[in-house]
Order: structure tokens, then sequence, then C-alpha cells
């Protein structure tokens, strides 16, 4: 509910540009300083005012107290390596300077998981040892069952999880049912800050009910008309079901909004694969690019998704200022001939008496690609591509696990190649840290090594050690460190025009249609639009506190 509402401090309009949205306003001043400024007469869901108070609460008294946050403040406050000084001048603004910039801050607080740099200091006050008693903390502490006043006030913090209903919040629908539900109820706060052109205070809708259930039965409950506003949970496979429950009278229409990811399939050489002779043949790009070639997208978009997905390789979509379609070209088109071609350059010359190319070493070209086992679809394609690439003398070999088995394996390095989605941002606007295109975090299944070297500071993983993979770290600096947005827009490009030429992820196609089911007197839902994560918050972006039920079921 907190993605849904998606109520922030700064947000993405539906443009995705940057707008105030908690806050009246707020100025950048060359990306080094910051100032916030709140609106008159905001107040907390239980009528409390919001002041620069909950924001020096969270800086002083949270974030920086190593009992609450043993790891200090969240890094992306940091820029040059070092934090901000964050002063309250007055109730209404905050002011945050930094030495270096740190142009990806106000993205950071539009995002689908937002930071939080606040917090209702009137309620947590009563559980931080600087403003109770010992004895009324001994209290709430054993009254709890927990170890510490640390981790009660933590327990009933968790302003995202949204698990707390006495927590008062800024989000359009307050949280009023507690505990481990299947059924969790919400209604609406009557202190929230937006209002509509006509002067009505949002949200329309009073109450929402979400329901928990297995995620095989999202489809099936769907079609029997018991959701009234449902995408997680449902895939391209189940349109077919749910037009069958619109023909059947459910009272639903089932919307096709496009997938904000940059690719709904993905194959992940490991750069980091534990087996150095796997590991010099997958970072020779020939190889990379052979692999690319083999594949046969038609066939797949044909198969599985009608033509209605967008073949080629991952590259940003065309809603993004930065879509090139040579960039989703490049090396995507499928050439049997110059993919054996490459693969020979390589020295991938011998093959045994089955017809498979051998490695260096001898043993024969199994190519293993690890899968959460979680879609369909995926194993679908990987049998097509299968058959692809049996033509280029390579066996593709596909071994279905746990996704959290899977992730620990990539991130061990004991994965040659696992598939994946696409990067989650597929929509990247001038302001949009590229930090995700340089290898700077183990999530990137290419180069998991890589990324824990950047994450831990060197102590763990290893160091980017190719050509293409240093410059897209100096690039990753140089967009921080830019004064405009036409510099950062040029840094992206060349950053894109990297992935493109060195093929680190192996994108299959893209812009696959996402199932919306919208509730027939459900109003304000667009019929087109675009389900992302981030940016977006899924349904968010399109302002779900704009939803309302109209009786007459006019549309």
């Amino acid at each position: 509910m907190v993605v849904y509402g998606y109520a922030r401090l700064v947000g993405y309009d539906e443009n995705y540009n940057l707008v105030p949205d908690l806050l009246a306003d707020y100025e950048n001043a060359d990306n080094k300083k910051f100032t916030l400024t709140l609106r008159d007469g905001h107040k907390w869901s239980n009528g409390e005012p919001f002041t620069s108070e909950d924001f020096r609460y969270w800086w002083e008294d949270v974030a920086n107290n190593p009992k609450l946050s043993p790891a200090g403040p969240p890094d992306f406050l940091r820029a040059g390596g070092k934090m901000p000084t964050i002063t309250f001048p007055d109730p209404m603004n905050i002011v945050l300077e930094w030495e270096e910039p740190n142009p990806n801050f106000l993205q950071s607080l539009a995002q689908a998981r937002p930071p939080f740099i606040y917090r209702p200091a009137h309620f947590l006050k009563q559980f931080h040892e600087d403003y109770t008693s010992p004895a009324k903390l001994a209290e709430e502490v054993g009254h709890a069952r927990v170890n510490s006043w640390a981790a009660l006030h933590n327990k009933l913090d968790n302003m995202y999880k949204f698990d707390n209903p006495d927590l008062p919040t800024l989000q359009p629908w307050i949280k009023v049912t507690a505990g481990k539900k299947i059924r969790h109820l919400f209604v609406r706060n009557p202190y929230y800050h937006r209002i509509d052109t006509n002067g009505v205070q949002l949200p329309y809708i009073d109450v929402v009910e979400m329901s928990v259930v297995g995620g095989g039965l999202v489809a099936a409950k769907s079609n029997a008309g018991e959701a009234d506003l449902q995408a997680r949970g449902l895939d391209f496979r189940d349109i077919a079901i749910l037009r069958k429950g619109e023909a059947d009278g459910s009272n639903y229409k089932t919307y096709l909004w496009g997938n904000g990811t940059a690719s709904q399939i993905a194959i992940y050489p490991n750069l980091n694969y534990g087996d150095p002779v796997w590991r010099e043949v997958m970072r020779d790009v020939r190889v990379r690019r052979a692999l690319s070639l083999a594949i046969d997208r038609k066939v797949i978009n044909r198969a599985l998704y009608f033509k209605l997905a967008k073949p080629g390789a991952m590259a940003v979509l065309p809603a993004s200022p930065f879509f090139k379609q040579e960039y989703r070209d490049a090396w995507a088109f499928h050439d049997i001939g110059l993919a054996n071609t490459l693969l020979d350059e390589a020295g991938l010359r011998k093959f045994n008496a089955a017809g498979f190319r051998l490695l260096p070493d001898g043993r024969p070209m199994e190519l293993i690609i690890e899968t959460a086992g979680e879609r369909q679809e995926v194993e679908n394609a990987l049998q097509i591509i299968t058959d692809n690439w049996a033509e280029i003398g390579i066996k593709l070999v596909m071994r279905p696990l746990d996704r959290d088995i899977l992730r620990n394996r990539v991130f061990a390095g004991q994965t040659m190649a696992s598939v994946w989605y696409g990067w989650d941002n597929g929509l990247p606007q001038a302001y949009t840290s590229p930090a995700y295109l340089a290898p700077t975090d183990q999530v990137f299944l290419a180069w998991p090594k890589w990324g824990q070297y950047y994450q831990t500071n060197g102590e763990v993983g290893e160091a980017p050690d190719m050509p293409e993979a240093q410059k897209l770290m100096e690039l990753k600096a140089a967009w921080e460190a830019a004064s405009d947005d036409a510099e950062r827009g040029r840094i992206w490009d060349e950053m894109l025009g990297i992935h493109a030429d060195q093929i680190y992820a192996i994108g299959i196609l893209a812009e696959v249609p996402q199932p919306i089911v919208v509730n027939n007197h459900l109003r304000n839902v667009p019929n087109e639009g675009i389900w992302a994560w981030d940016p977006g918050a899924h349904f968010g972006v399109h302002r779900p506190d704009e939803f309302f039920f109209d009786s007459t079921g006019e549309r």
C-alpha cells in the first residue's frame, strides 16, 4: 500500500518529471544544496503537525544512533565519500548540504521504496531512551517481548512495511488491521495532503481491502471477479483466462499496459564464474555476440507472446529519451552463419562426435543456464534457444533452482549463466543515476564479484579487470560530477552504447503486455499505462487516490 499510495517528498508526474509532492517546494543549488520546504498546516494521520522536527528526529536520533542504525545513515546520502550537513532553520524548512554534488538525491526520494528521511517524532520518542524514562521503556520492552528499547523502536518504526497500525502515516490510506492476517483493511487518511481540481480532498475511496492468496490463485480469483484492481501476480499467459472471465460476465475489463523492465527475459553469462576456462570463454565478446545472434527472437515472440512483444537486445524503452533503435537491434538479429564465424574466430573450432564445440581444455561446450523456476515463459523460451544454440555447436542445459539458492550461487561465482528480467528501470531520464549500468551491485548477474567489490569498498569480491567495465565506472563517476542534464545525457548514451556493443546481458524481447484487471465500476484507471516498479511504483504514478467507484457502470 505504501507503493501504490505513492505519497513521496518528491515524486514522478505522469511524464516521469520530478515534482514536489509531500513537500510544498524544493530548491536545488548545483546538486550540492537542497532546501526542502514543507506544506503549511500539513498533519500526520493522527492530526499531529508534520514539521522539520520529524526530519531532525530521524537524522539525529535514528539514522545517526548506532543502537538503531548500526550501519549509519543510508548510502544514498553519501556524495564524494561524505555525508551531508543537515540543518533545520525553522519548522517548515530542512537544508541538506554536500561538498560534492549529489545528483541522485531527489530521484532517491521518489523511489517506489522511498528512504523515509523523516519519522513521526511525537509518536516514536516514547520508545527512545533519550526521551523516555528507563522504567517506562522497560515496561514497553517487556510487553512487546523484545530484548531492548532499540529492538522495540525498530519494530514499531517500519514505515515501508506498514505493519504497525499505530504508527502515524502521510500515505493516502491508514492501515487499521494488526498482525499477520490474510485480509488487511486500510481507511482513508483524513489529513491527506492532495486535493483534486475542484478542491475535494483525496483519496476518493474510503476503504481498501487487500487479501493475501497463493500466487497460483491470483488469476483464478481475478477471473471470478473477486478483485476490483489487480496486476501483481498476473502474467501474459493469464490474458486468455481473464478475457474468458470478461465474456462470462465477471464485471471487469482487462487492460494491457506496457512493461517497464528493459527486457522481459535476459540471459546473463557470469563473467566472474569460478571455472577459469569458461570464464575466459564468456569474457570474449565474440562469444557473447554469437550467443545473441543465434537466438531466433521472432520465433519466441510468435510462440510465447503472439507477436505482441518487441524482440531485441537489452536496451532502454522508447519512453526514455535515451532510446535508440540501433541499441535494441545490436547483435540481436538472427544470423547463424555470423554466429558460427564469431565462435570460430574466438578459437572454438573443434567439435566432438555429437556436433558440439569443444572448450580449449577439450570439454564439450555445455552451457548451463540456471533459472528461478518461477516463470513458465522462461523455460519455454530456453527450450527454443536450446535448438538455436545447437545450430552453433553449443549445448544449453537448463537447471531450475529456488530463487534464493540461485542468487547465492551467482554471487558465489558458482553459476555459469542465469536468466532473469532485464534492468528494472527501462525508463531512465537525465536525472536517473546510471549506477545500475556500471559494476556497482552484485545483483546484476553478469558481474556479481565486481559488484561485491564496489559494495564492500574492496573487502570482498574482485576489482573490475576488463577495460569496458572500468570505463563504465569512470562514466558513472563523471555523471555524478556533471553540471547539467546535457552532459548527463551524453554519459547515459555512452554507457548504453558500451552495453549494446559488449552484450553483458543477452536480452530476448521487451514491452510484453501486462494484464490489468479493472472492475467495471472503477474510474480513472488509465486504459494505457506502464507497469513498472521504479520509476512509477506500479499503480502509484497513476494516482490510485484519484480512482473512484461509479455505481452506474458507464465508462
